[in-house]
C-alpha cells in the first residue's frame, strides 16, 4: 500500500510509536522496533466517532433531506485511484451497483475525484438510469455520521469507514483487494470484495 512507505519511513526516525491495535505492535516488533518504544493507545478516530455519534443523530436531518429517513438504504463511498481512475474497473463496480440498487436504495456522496471521472467518461446518463441510486455532494462529518449510523450496509474503499462500520456493527463490503485494517475482517463486519461485479452483488444480497 502506498501509505506503508510513509509509515515505515516515519517509524524509522521516531522515538515513540503509538499504535491503534495489537497487531500493529507485533508488526513493529517484527520490523525490529524495541518494545519500549511502542505504546498501544487505541484509535483516536473511533474516540471521535463515539463522542459525536449521538450528537449527529440528534442534530442532523440529512436522511430526511435525501428522502431515506425510515427506509432501508446503503451508503457508498468511492475515491481510490485503483477504482475510479481505471474505466474498466469503475464500470465493473457500477455494474454491481446497478443490480444492488434494484433491491435497496443506495446513497452515494460522490468524491470530487470520482465525479471528475464520471464527467470525463460521460457516465452521468448511466447513473441517472439507476432510479434508486442517490448521488449527492460530499457530506460534512456530522451529516455523514447520521447517514452512516442508520445504514443497512456500506460499500467503500475507505480505510476509516472499515473501522467505523466495525464499531457500529454495520456490514461493510470493501471494494479493494487488500486492507491495512485486517482487524476489521478478523474481529468485525468487513469483507474484501475487490471490484468483482458478481462477488460484490453476491455478498450484498447474502
Amino acid at each position: 500500500m502506498p501509505e506503508e512507505i510513509n509509515r515505515i519511513a516515519t517509524d524509522a526516525i521516531s522515538s515513540y510509536l503509538f499504535t491503534t491495535c495489537r497487531d500493529a505492535d507485533e508488526n513493529l516488533k517484527r520490523e525490529g522496533v524495541p518494545p519500549d518504544k511502542i505504546f498501544f493507545v487505541g484509535n483516536v478516530m473511533i474516540d471521535t466517532l463515539l463522542r459525536n455519534i449521538e450528537k449527529a443523530k440528534a442534530l442532523s436531518n440529512v436522511d430526511q433531506k435525501l428522502g431515506v429517513r425510515g427506509h432501508p438504504y446503503a451508503v457508498v463511498t468511492l475515491h481510490r485511484p485503483s477504482n475510479v481512475d481505471d474505466r474498466t474497473t469503475f464500470t465493473r463496480i457500477l455494474d454491481a451497483f446497478d443490480s444492488i440498487q434494484q433491491r435497496i436504495t443506495m446513497v452515494f456522496p460522490m468524491h470530487p475525484r470520482t465525479r471528475k471521472q464520471v464527467e470525463t467518461w460521460n457516465l452521468e446518463p448511466r447513473l441517472a438510469k439507476m432510479r434508486n441510486l442517490i448521488v449527492c455532494e460530499p457530506l460534512g462529518y456530522i451529516d455523514f455520521l447520521k447517514l452512516l449510523a442508520a445504514a443497512r450496509i456500506v460499500f467503500t474503499d475507505s480505510g476509516g469507514l472499515q473501522e467505523e462500520t466495525t464499531v457500529l456493527h454495520i456490514p461493510c463490503l470493501t471494494l479493494r483487494e487488500n486492507t491495512e485494517r485486517p482487524i476489521t475482517i478478523t474481529e468485525g463486519t468487513n469483507i474484501l470484495v475487490g471490484s468483482d461485479r458478481d462477488k460484490i452483488v453476491r455478498h450484498a444480497m447474502a
